[in-house]
């Protein structure tokens, strides 16, 4: 057995144990590690790359439509906390609290940030005078913590970094349209930059974030059909600024509220990536996050002329892609195991026999594909096969939703999907009561009222009275 069969048998394979599968990626492709605080994970420097460059991309997003980036204090005074009822409800039972100064006790218990709202409304309040300071469109990059009982890496743990964007806005029209704009700016990441087809709609009023008057998200689907809310944009209304008292002089020079949103998402988003793309020997990145997107592995290094042709051309990729060569003193086929373990979209492979050829061969990480490529074409190879590596990717993750996406008009039909992973399609009266039943009765959850509606009925499978719009139901995360 060589080396690379020895790494690759160390994955729990993907479809024995989906859950071990994934921790072993976590740890085994150097993404995170356990630290001495429980429920909290560090980020290694390759899992924070990735962080990175999602980072990166969406700034650019939020800025091009008018977004400022600001730092919020990451303690939060009871008493502020306490102003909006339902928010400190929803809240409350993962709220880590600090009750000591040095050795002082506080009068005022500070909480740990779960979420900005309320600092975001206090200072809104304090830099607010006139129609003419609106819109007012924050964004912030920070770690939040929520006391979580069960963890797992990225998708849930009791501290976790992400972005929290707040805005204000003169009118209710303009600040539901800033609410749908932000959801659209997530699923066009994660579409065309993760690679992930995701699900747009609107969440039930039981599912709504404390406090808003109405939340969007988007929805994966994972690769074990299960549901991955990856992003949500929340339309608050005046009721935020009520609570806080935070007003403007309008045009008509009277006192008025401003209307407010906030939308996030986090490094949630990596175990998105992971358990959507990811196979068997590891991780597959999509190219646009990847902190690596072509390795350069010299074969036969020793050999004379391979190991500075190998970094001559990692050189010429450098100036558009990030490029590394691996030019330790492992054997390829360790080498090999290892970038493909770590997800890197491209192999670029040189030897002896290839710089008499003057070509270099390139391999893809989702199909091991492997290309001749001359030297002179590497500029035009390398984006081409990058750019079906993504396409690739996606089209599957798409397949795997259309395959594991059922409709049905009767609990009957839902309870005979309700054991396989996926989305059911049904219709519904929009009674809470019933949304509770379904998971009773068939163990789901509502994942959204899609904005793109079908008539699959008339009726609420549930109770049978008259429907009021499709809903999609599934297992999530």
């Amino acid at each position: 057995m060589d080396k690379k069969e020895k790494l690759v048998e160390a994955i729990t394979p993907i479809n024995e144990d989906f859950a071990q599968w994934y921790t072993d990626i976590c740890l085994k492709a150097e993404l995170v590690d356990y630290s001495s605080v429980k429920g909290c994970v560090i980020l290694r420097p390759y899992g924070y790359a990735i962080w990175e460059n999602i980072m990166h991309l969406l700034d650019a997003r939020f800025k091009a439509t008018g977004h400022e980036n600001v730092a919020m204090p990451l303690l939060i005074p009871e008493s502020l906390l306490q102003k909006e009822k339902d928010h400190v409800e929803g809240f409350a039972p993962e709220v880590a609290w600090v009750t000591m100064g040095g050795a002082e006790q506080l009068e005022d218990r500070l909480c740990v940030r779960p979420t900005s709202e309320t600092l975001f409304c206090d200072h809104f309040a304090h830099v607010l005078h006139s129609y003419r300071d609106l819109p007012m469109k924050y964004n912030q990059w920070c770690s939040v913590v929520r006391w979580e009982k069960t963890t797992r890496p990225f998708l849930r743990t009791r501290e976790f970094w992400w972005q929290e964007g707040h805005t204000i806005h003169e009118t209710a029209e303009e600040a539901i349209a800033e609410t749908e704009q932000q959801l659209e700016t997530y699923a066009d990441f994660c579409e065309k930059d993760l690679n992930i087809p995701v699900l747009k709609g609107r969440k039930t009023e039981k599912e709504k974030f404390a406090g808003a008057e109405a939340t969007y998200s988007i929805e994966a689907m994972m690769h074990d059909g299960k549901a991955l809310q990856s992003g949500t944009s929340h339309y608050f209304g005046d009721g935020f600024s009520r609570a806080f008292g935070v007003q403007f002089t309008g045009r008509d020079n009277t006192l008025q509220y401003p209307y407010q949103t906030s939308w996030g998402v986090s490094t949630r988003l990596i175990g998105a990536i992971i358990m959507t793309h990811g196979d068997d020997e590891g991780l597959i990145l999509p190219p646009a996050v990847a902190p690596v997107q072509v390795v350069v592995v010299p074969v036969a290094a020793h050999k004379p002329g391979v190991l500075e042709k190998a970094r001559e051309l990692a050189e010429r990729l450098g100036k558009t892609f990030r490029v590394k060569v691996d030019d330790s003193d492992k054997a390829p086929g360790w080498k090999f195991a290892q970038w493909e373990m770590k997800g890197v979209p491209l192999r670029l492979e040189i030897g002896p026999k290839d710089i008499e050829k003057e070509q270099c061969v390139l391999v893809r990480r989702d199909t091991r594909e492997k290309l001749f490529v001359r030297w002179d074409e590497l500029e035009t190879a390398v984006p081409s096969a990058l750019a079906a590596l993504g396409q690739s990717l996606f089209d599957r993750a798409a397949e795997n939703r259309a395959r594991r996406t059922w409709s049905a008009a009767t609990m009957e039909e839902v309870l005979s999907h309700a054991e396989e992973n996926g989305y059911i399609q049904t219709m519904w009266c929009g009674e809470r009561a019933c949304e509770e039943a379904m998971k009773e009765k068939a163990g789901l959850t509502s994942r959204c009222i899609p904005f793109v509606q079908e008539h699959l009925g008339d009726v609420c499978p549930v109770c049978g009275k008259p429907a009021k719009q499709m809903i999609v139901w599934g297992r999530a995360y």
